[in-house]
């Protein structure tokens, strides 16, 4: 007849499991954490994409204004109805 051993799970074993489970288990949530924060942080990187379009548009939109507010036909057109006459010697081209 053969004895049955009883295998006993020592204090250093129990310790070692303990902190392999521990290492485990903060890696899986400390995964999580950070996939979460490289997620809304990407979003926000993605937010600050679409204003900075949205900025040029806004921009470019209001470059075309001034071109057109400054072209020749409206400065003259606003000179005529203040009243003003047209001097072709005093008009100065400023060069940006």
């Amino acid at each position: 007849m053969v004895k049955k051993r009883k295998t006993r799970i020592t204090k250093g074993e129990v310790l070692l499991y303990s902190v392999a489970f521990l290492s485990l288990f903060m890696t899986v949530v400390s995964r999580i954490f950070f996939s979460a924060g490289i997620t809304n942080l990407s979003m926000n990187i993605e937010s600050q994409a679409n204003d900075i379009e949205a900025q040029k548009k806004v921009n470019e939109s209001l470059t075309m204004k001034v071109n057109e507010l400054t072209a020749y036909d409206k400065v003259k057109d606003v000179a005529s109805d203040m009243g003003l006459a047209y001097n072709n010697d005093s008009i100065v081209i400023i060069d940006d």
